[in-house]
C-alpha cells in the first residue's frame, strides 16, 4: 500500500466527512475531494498537513531498497 492509499485509508477511517477534513486542516475543499476520490494527487505539504491531523507519522519499516532492485 503506497502513502496515497494509507492516506484515503485514515480519511475514511477518521469518521470525519471531506468537509470536515476541508475544514479543520484548512485545505480547500476540491483538493481534498479530488484526492480523496483518486482524481488528483497532493502536494508534499498540503498531505502533510492533513497526515499530522490524522495523526499520521512516517516511519521507516525495513532498509532502503539496492538501486535497481
Amino acid at each position: 500500500m503506497n502513502l496515497s492509499d494509507q492516506l484515503r485509508k485514515a480519511m475514511k477511517e477518521s469518521g470525519f466527512s471531506l468537509h470536515a477534513l476541508s475544514v479543520e486542516t484548512d485545505i480547500d475543499y476540491a483538493a481534498v475531494h479530488r484526492f480523496y476520490h483518486g482524481e488528483r494527487d497532493m502536494r508534499l505539504g498540503t498531505a502533510s498537513r492533513l497526515a499530522d491531523f490524522l495523526g499520521l507519522k512516517l516511519v521507516q519499516v525495513g532498509k532502503p531498497r539496492k538501486k535497481g532492485g
